[in-house]
């Protein structure tokens, strides 16, 4: 298993930081930023951010996190370089992409805040050298576990997203959209890659880029997070960010599919009614319980508000110059999935393995908040649908990543379904892969 991790040369600046800037008012319960109307409180803002991490210290021997009653986990895979995000190919084959934030531009951290968040994000096991890979893990036997792994594809930018039409292995690095030439049961690619398209980069304060490929692959998907927490680093910045990019794979053509996304990642097509929905990571500094992260439906051509507004018509004051406009073009989002806790990973169930009741209903791997006092998230939830829409609260379905001392020994991201209907989850502090099925 991992070795326990530990960050001396930030532990103690950050332990100050916490001490200092852990207040920002009494939380709400967790459940109340959930759903499709959660509680939006008055906004609540501080000089410095509320910092209140969970350092990373990885599994020890024997650990694993636990499944709600009736499941059972185990890892599929262990001992990969901060897996994040994953993708099933058809023959069964299991990516992981290996990956971190590439390097910043010296000029471009951000102020006193990027400091504050750079010693932050490396006490909760982020900002390590980047893997630059992306790893085929293969299950042949069936048994759960993957006796076979190997470098599908190295030399990358901080790959994330990733999707196969036809014979093309499509992958979002955080700066391009590459595409290379795929042949089923392979299990290393060594032919270059060809740039389809330029991906928004530079300041990259947002770097993972999401993909997912159109049903009938005529069109790319890619999420693009924003350059900033609400355009102070000017909207100059942010063009072509805070959005769902659709590129045409044949040409690379691009264009803005939908946006004021402040942080769009996971990506799946909804199996009732065809529409495109995404997880949505929104902003900070507003206090515990401000702003839900959420996922959503999304209309082509559609605007979700920032920076200007949130939760649809929110205005949130500390944008200027107001826009009035856009704040009335807003649209609300479906449902709220808790303020802070990071919801990334997004994916709905068509699998059979699971009770029917799964079907048709979303899994959310989400990675834990960082400037929430309490904690939230560090999870996996599962959200029913009834006729294409959220139903009713979430369910947890796999907990545990925090210890008793509140450190994390693992961070969900990446969640998919595999070719046997079991929920792979991607744990990129726990350098794992786990695997949740019904329990025997």
């Amino acid at each position: 298993m991992l070795a326990p991790r530990r960050w001396p040369g930030v532990a103690g600046a950050v332990a100050a930081l916490t001490l200092a800037a852990c207040g920002g008012g009494q939380a709400l319960p967790e459940s109340a930023g959930y759903g499709p109307n959660p509680t939006l409180p008055a906004p609540s803002s501080r000089l410095l951010p509320t910092v209140k991490i969970a350092p990373a210290v990885g599994w020890g021997s024997g650990q694993t996190p636990s499944a709600a009653p009736g499941f059972a986990v185990n890892a599929f895979a262990q001992g990969l370089a901060h897996p994040r995000w994953l993708y099933v190919l058809p023959n069964g084959d299991v990516l992981v992409a290996e990956s971190d934030a590439p390097p910043k531009p010296e000029d471009k951290q951000g102020g006193l805040r990027g400091w504050i968040q750079g010693l932050v994000m490396r006490q909760a096991g982020s900002q390590t050298p980047s893997a630059d890979r992306i790893t085929l893990l293969r299950d042949a036997d069936g048994d759960g576990l993957a006796e076979t792994r190997s470098v599908l594809l190295s030399g990358l930018t901080s790959p994330f997203g990733m999707a196969l039409i036809g014979d093309q292995l499509y992958v979002a690095n955080a700066d391009a959209l590459m595409r290379f030439a795929y042949v089923e049961g392979q299990t290393t690619i060594t032919a270059p890659g060809v740039k389809v398209a330029d991906l928004p980069a530079g300041r990259n304060h947002h770097w993972t880029k999401s993909l997912v490929a159109a049903p009938d692959g005529s069109r790319l998907y890619v999420g693009v997070g924003s350059n900033s927490n609400i355009g102070e680093n000017g909207l100059d910045e942010e063009t072509s960010r805070a959005a769902i990019l659709e590129i045409d794979p044949a040409t690379g053509a691009s264009r803005v599919f939908a946006s004021g996304l402040r942080n769009p990642v996971g990506l799946d097509w909804n199996p009732a009614t065809g529409q495109l929905w995404v997880a949505v990571n929104e902003r900070d500094e507003l206090g515990n319980d401000l702003v839900p992260d959420y996922m959503t439906s999304v209309r082509p051509g559609g605007f979700y508000g920032w920076p200007w507004s949130y939760y649809g018509g929110v205005v949130d004051e500390r944008v200027q110059p107001a826009r009035p406009d856009r704040v009335a073009a807003a649209i609300k989002p479906d449902y709220a999935l808790g303020a802070h806790t990071a919801s990334l990973g997004l994916t709905f169930y068509d699998g059979e393995a699971f009770p029917a009741r799964y079907r048709g209903g979303a899994f959310i791997g989400q990675h834990g908040s960082w400037n929430r006092s309490p904690p939230a998230g560090y999870r996996v939830i599962f959200v029913p649908f009834a006729a294409g829409a959220p139903q009713g609260l979430p369910e947890e379905i796999l907990t545990g990543f925090r210890n008793a001392e509140g450190e994390a020994m693992g961070r969900p991201v990446g969640v998919i379904v595999d070719g046997r209907g079991a929920l792979l989850v991607a744990d990129d502090v726990g350098d794992t892969v786990w695997r949740v099925v019904p329990a025997a």
